[in-house]
Order: C-alpha cells, then structure tokens, then sequence
C-alpha cells in the first residue's frame, strides 16, 4: 500500500475532465459571489439599523425633553391662573370705598380725626399676595 502513495498520477486532459474542472471553478466563483453579496447586503442592513436606532433614540430623547418643558409650563401656567383669580379678587375690592379707605391709611398713612395709625409687620401670605 506504501507503494501506491509514491506513484504519480497523470490528468487526463479529455473534455469531460474539462467540463468537471470549469464546472467546479463556476461554482466556487458563484459561492464567492454570493458571499460577496450576502456581505455587502448585511453591512447595509447593519448601518440601516444602526440609522434606526440612533434616530429612535434622539427622538426619545427629544419626547422626554418636550414633556419635561410642557411640565414647566403646566406649573407656571397654574401659577399664573392663580395669580390672574387674585387680581380679578382684587379689582372687585377697588370697586368697594371702604376697601379704598383702608389702603390709603395703611399705604399713605392716612388717618381721620382721632385715629392713631399703626404699623405690623407683614406675614408672608400678605407679601406674596401684593
């Protein structure tokens, strides 16, 4: 058997020997093809989804940004209705003179005969409230 390895075996060069070797060389240029365009097409569906997700992500981004705004202005638009209900409260009390008489004793101190005027120190609630 040691005898058969050392022989040398010639290639017969008939068409049908021909035929088989460009039949093997077709089809391994056509698997490097398809490799070729199995890779080119994954590379391309990676960056397309790489695209997705960065664009998915600033996006949310960008959402939780607009809520956290939206929240900010819900609370000073609260605020600011609050603030309008006091004004509306108090342009009702301007109507009213003796609301008006006792402003001007207490702003320009003011007084009829006989009244002694005088003057606390404000709480917090009358701070905020004018």
């Amino acid at each position: 058997m040691g005898s058969l390895k050392e022989r040398k075996v010639t290639e017969i060069r008939t068409p049908y020997v021909t035929q088989q070797y460009q039949k093997i060389q077709n089809s391994s240029r056509k698997r490097k093809g398809l490799y070729r365009r199995l890779v080119f097409f994954g590379v391309c569906a990676a960056v397309l989804s790489i695209l997705a997700v960065s664009t998915l992500f600033s996006q949310a981004a960008a959402l939780e940004e607009k809520k956290q705004e939206k929240a900010a202005l819900q609370k000073k638009l609260a605020k600011l209705e609050k603030t309008q209900v006091m004004l509306e409260e108090e342009i009702v009390k301007l109507n009213d003179d003796e609301y008006i008489a006792k402003l001007a004793r207490r702003d320009y101190f003011l007084s009829n005969k006989g009244e002694i005027i005088f003057n606390l120190p404000k709480s917090e609630e009358e701070e905020d409230y004018y």
